[in-house]
């Protein structure tokens, strides 16, 4: 169900229709055309500050997590443990980062763009046809999303606050304070928009980077030996002989690589060769030696595993590295908000969540959006994990899980890409996907030993988005068939319109529907009510394509039923802003004389009541109708002036 028309009643929708998808021009790197004239440094530096801001802050608390999870304590730490963590580590980056992502990932892309939506409806595009496996993959890689959207600011901000306690041990009361105020300081400037801003993520976070490879370097300059760990033999001696200890060790292992999916989901805004490079000279090599630095000083001083990460610094040092951290951490959290706008927005496009109130904060860039409703939602979902976890040691029992839930839908998805799309043996591309879908499931596994230990809280998380997402598909594609058996064809209206013609009207009348074949219920009502017809009558049906962008060119088709009556069907990308009346200015070419001043556009304004019988549970029932009342107007979606706009109420039982 990834391409539709969108429910053009005033606040519920209906399910979608299909459509075919379109193409855009792109660069040779995967920059789709709207960046080509930007420079590759300049979208290099961009990528640091959005991309890879998330993985940057893992070093944070990634090795000690995994170095207390093996059985280390600052009393004393096994050099086997630290090489075979400090291995594996280093691997995860390798084969995950790397491989998967980095070399092959952003290969899939769907005309530029990535992520698991664009990934999904890909695979739909490759396959033919909507399919209900492909739509459950996309869907649950996207509530999984919203879980790792959560967690991601309050870990990272509370591991950078919490420096502070090196600083000063009675500091350690404040922590919690201002841990909140950042996030609520940070949450309440999403309306303003990041643009002022942005320009400064980049730079920050190469210093970030730099800071850290240069307290990891000092550390190996002293002891050179811990590069023996880049071995994977370690790796492997480690899990071979820790049994249940190494799977609880290698979840946490995992909290290094989390961010990778940002990598890919991020692949429109900056291309692939800038996230390439960006990558393999800069982030993984500062990852690295950061990691081995603390693995180094670990072993040389255990007392350090407090917090091996800040203890890399002189303690005249400190107070600067803390403040560098709560910015690099609060620039990744920020990263993730923006991707949640971003991803839900793609959801609604894709008929998968209602409409919500979308407000663009930039007049120069499309893609700097702010959603009330999404941005209150994440603020007390951080707040409600760091009031419940309190510690970034105790929240990172929780993280882990959705990001790898994520990476195996990823690879599922990829796979039908690579064989359908790409057109590649189906054995051969089994044989590409599988080694990493099962390092995916060995690192869902090892994650899921921590469900009961707060691993459960994202899941529940994600479990929340899907069943709404679900619940609305559902709803909706049963509220469109409960209409469509009562709707009047349009063909039938028309012949019943020429025996008996009604009073005509100056002006043009747009009547928005889902369906192009039947006659829209407002056009019923007005000639119930107002027994007038307008001069100009045309039947708007608005669809998304599975492409993420329609050249504006090619975004309305028109056809003459009559010499009364037109049908346009508009098709956006998911990534398209839905911009009707800017869009029907093309219809001049075609012949139609549109004035926007003389047009006026009827929609249907469903109320919905819960049946005595219904297809779906009462809870179910319900849910839908909450959904369905909280989506913002039609009118302010598809950006139809509210003066030129009439609404028609209708009752209707699901």
């Amino acid at each position: 169900m990834t391409s539709g028309s969108h429910g053009l009643e005033a606040r519920t929708g209906v399910a979608p229709m299909s459509a075919s998808p379109s193409t855009v021009d792109h660069s040779q790197n995967g920059t789709p055309a709207r960046s080509s004239h930007s420079s590759f440094w300049t979208l290099l530096v961009g990528s640091l500050g959005v991309v890879y801001g998330d993985i940057a802050t893992s070093p944070l608390y990634a090795l000690r997590e995994a170095i207390n999870a093996a059985g280390g304590t600052q009393q004393g730490v096994a050099q086997a443990d630290v090489f075979g963590i400090l291995s594996l580590i280093a691997w995860a980056l390798i084969v995950i980062v790397t491989l998967k992502y980095v070399l092959i990932l952003l290969r899939a892309d769907n005309q530029g763009e990535g992520g698991t939506l664009s990934l999904m409806a890909l695979a739909q595009q490759a396959m033919g046809r909507p399919t209900r496996a492909i739509f459950l993959l996309g869907a649950c890689g996207a509530a999984l999303f919203f879980g790792d959207a959560m967690i991601t600011p309050a870990i990272s901000v509370l591991s950078a606050i919490e420096g502070l306690k090196l600083i000063e041990p009675r500091f350690e009361h404040v922590v919690l304070p201002i841990t909140v105020a950042i996030i609520f300081g940070l949450f309440a400037a999403q309306r303003r928009g990041t643009a002022s801003v942005a320009a400064w993520f980049g730079p920050v976070v190469i210093v970030w980077l730099i800071v850290m490879a240069a307290g990891g370097a000092a550390q190996i300059a002293a002891r050179p030996g811990v590069l023996l760990a880049l071995n994977p033999l370690y790796a492997a001696t480690f899990l071979a002989g820790h049994g249940a200890t190494g799977v609880v060790a290698l979840g946490a292992v995992f909290l290094a690589v989390t961010g990778a999916e940002a990598l890919y989901a991020d692949l429109g805004h900056f291309g692939r060769k800038p996230i390439q490079v960006a990558w393999l000279v800069i982030v993984f090599p500062a990852l690295i030696i950061n990691y081995f630095g603390q693995g180094a000083l670990v072993l040389a001083e255990p007392a350090t595993l407090e917090n091996p990460f800040f203890r890399l610094y002189p303690e005249w040092a400190l107070p600067a590295v803390v403040i560098l951290a709560a910015f690099a951490t609060v620039i990744a959290s920020q990263a993730v908000i923006t991707g949640a706008y971003s991803l839900t927005s793609q959801a609604i496009q894709l008929r998968l969540l209602p409409r919500l109130d979308i407000r663009h904060t930039s007049e120069s860039e499309e893609g700097q959006i702010f959603m009330p409703q999404v941005n209150l939602l994440l603020l007390i979902g951080v707040l409600f994990l760091v009031a419940l976890f309190g510690t970034s040691d105790r929240l990172a029992t929780a993280y882990g899980i959705a990001v790898t839930g994520t990476m195996v839908v990823t690879a599922c998805l990829a796979f039908i890409v690579v064989w359908k799309h790409w057109g590649w043996p189906q054995w051969a591309a089994a044989l590409l996907i599988a080694p990493f879908l099962a390092i995916d499931l060995v690192f869902f596994g090892a994650n899921s030993v921590k469900i009961l230990e707060g691993g459960f809280v994202p899941l529940l998380i994600a479990a929340g988005f899907m069943i709404s997402m679900w619940t609305w598909t559902r709803g909706t594609r049963i509220l469109f068939e409960k209409t469509r058996r009562n709707d009047i064809p349009l063909g039938d209206l028309l012949r019943s319109l020429e025996k008996k013609p009604p009073h005509r009207v100056p002006g043009a009348a747009v009547f928005l529907t889902s369906d192009p074949e039947t006659t829209p219920g407002a056009l019923m009502h007005s000639l119930k009510h107002y027994k007038v017809l307008h001069e100009k009558n045309v039947m708007l049906t608005v669809v998304t394509s599975n492409a993420p962008r329609v050249p504006r060119e090619e975004q309305v088709a028109m056809e003459q039923i009559n010499g009364d009556f037109a049908r346009i069907i508009m098709k956006f990308g998911y990534m398209d802003e839905p911009n009707v009346p800017r869009a029907l200015v093309q219809c001049r070419k075609m012949g139609w004389k549109f004035d926007i001043m003389s047009t006026s556009f009827f929609l249907s304004r469903r109320a919905i009541r819960v049946a005595a019988t219904s297809e779906m549970p009462r809870w179910q029932d319900n849910l839908f109708i909450l959904l369905a009342r909280n989506a913002s107007d039609a009118s302010a979606y598809f950006h139809i002036p509210t003066g030129r706009v009439v609404e028609i109420g209708t009752q209707i039982s699901i």
